[in-house]
């Protein structure tokens, strides 16, 4: 279960980075309280996770999932730049992803 709350974390964190950018420096009230609930829910749920994963793992894990789910927003739903060094980067932090997914203990 740990790794479900760990990925949903990271989800979590992507919703609210997203809302965050919608909020236009926190003056629109609706995103501003999604980007709040969601961050609460996000940090909840990593610190439930980190009970039996290790530190370095979860966090790790976490920041990866929303820095790559932030960069995919961007794309796809803020019609942000897609070059070769931005799909390069991103496909580094997802290698860096499965490496640590992979040496993490159960």
């Amino acid at each position: 279960m740990a790794w479900f709350y760990l990925i949903t974390a990271g989800l979590f964190e992507v919703v609210w980075a997203w809302s965050m950018k919608m909020s236009e420096g926190f003056s629109r009230p609706l995103p501003t309280a999604v980007t709040l609930v969601a961050m609460v829910i996000s940090f909840a749920l990593l610190s439930i996770s980190m009970r039996s994963l290790p530190l370095g793992t979860a966090y790790t894990m976490w920041t990866g999932i929303g820095a790559v789910g932030a960069f995919l927003v961007g794309i796809t739903v803020l019609g942000e730049a897609v070059t070769p060094m931005r799909l390069l980067a991103a496909a580094l932090i997802v290698c860096g992803l499965v490496l640590m997914k992979l040496s993490a203990s159960p």
